[in-house]
């Protein structure tokens, strides 16, 4: 990469977003996505995860900076610092999504990206009744409970952790499966898997207990099964400050008391 790195800079629609987008591209210019070598969204960990969703297939490096409410995956925000030298000196993160398929009752097929998470959530007030196989073997008959999820290294610290999933280290390799609020089996508490395992939920009563499925923000209703691997054909690159990098903010994250 250049000393001098054309930067598509992206924001929010909040205004500070908006007004540190106009500041930036009068003092770096102005490039869209796909003529830009690195993407630089202006918010927080949610509009993060819009932009890779939208701009990830590109596979430009991502250095995020934050001008929203939550940004684990973004770098602090600093107006006056030279932002090409940033980008410079910034640490590599290789993140790979989860890819979901969901097969619905009516019938169709969805399928979707996850950077962070994919959750199975009941949609009414019946709890879910869900069977969990890995690599097409059988490892829970029948889950009870609000639901469960799987989350990426990098998401493990989001939905994941509040469940009290565990925090998985970037690069591990790993994923987590995690059950949201089981009621049975009661002592289960999910599972880290190896980041190629295939993960099939089969939802068990989807008539009378219906089943969201959610891959980050994208939500699918009613659906009857579900299956997670992680993507072999998509990777995105996440650039943070030295200071402030990835790993160190996960490794964090785990001695929090």
């Amino acid at each position: 990469m250049s000393d001098t790195p054309r930067i598509a800079f992206l924001a929010s629609n909040t205004e500070p977003a908006r007004m540190a987008l106009a500041a930036m591209v009068s003092r770096h210019g102005d490039f869209s996505p796909e003529e830009a070598d690195v993407l630089c969204p202006l918010g927080g960990d949610g509009f993060m995860l819009q932009t890779l969703h939208r701009h990830g297939h590109l596979g430009k490096p991502v250095f995020g900076m934050k001008l929203g409410t939550v940004g684990f995956l973004m770098n602090q925000y600093l107006a006056e610092e030279d932002v090409p030298a940033r980008i410079a000196l910034a640490e590599p993160a290789n993140l790979r999504p989860l890819e979901m398929i969901a097969l619905t009752e009516s019938g169709t097929t969805t399928g979707s990206l996850a950077y962070n998470d994919v959750s199975l959530l009941r949609q009414t007030r019946q709890a879910a009744h869900i069977g969990i196989d890995l690599n097409g073997q059988e490892r829970v008959a029948e889950l009870i409970g609000d639901g469960v999820l799987v989350a990426t290294p990098a998401g493990s610290t989001a939905y994941n952790y509040s469940a009290h999933g565990p925090v998985l280290p970037l690069g591990s390799h790993t994923i987590a499966l995690t059950p949201l609020a089981p009621y049975r089996p009661r002592r289960w508490r999910g599972a880290i898997l190896k980041a190629d395992t295939e993960v099939r939920f089969r939802v068990l009563d989807p008539y009378k207990r219906p089943v969201s499925v959610t891959a980050d923000s994208h939500e699918t209703r009613d659906v009857v099964e579900v299956t997670i691997r992680e993507s072999r054909e998509r990777r995105v690159t996440l650039l943070f400050d030295p200071e402030h990098n990835l790993e160190d903010r996960i490794l964090s994250e785990q001695f929090v008391f």
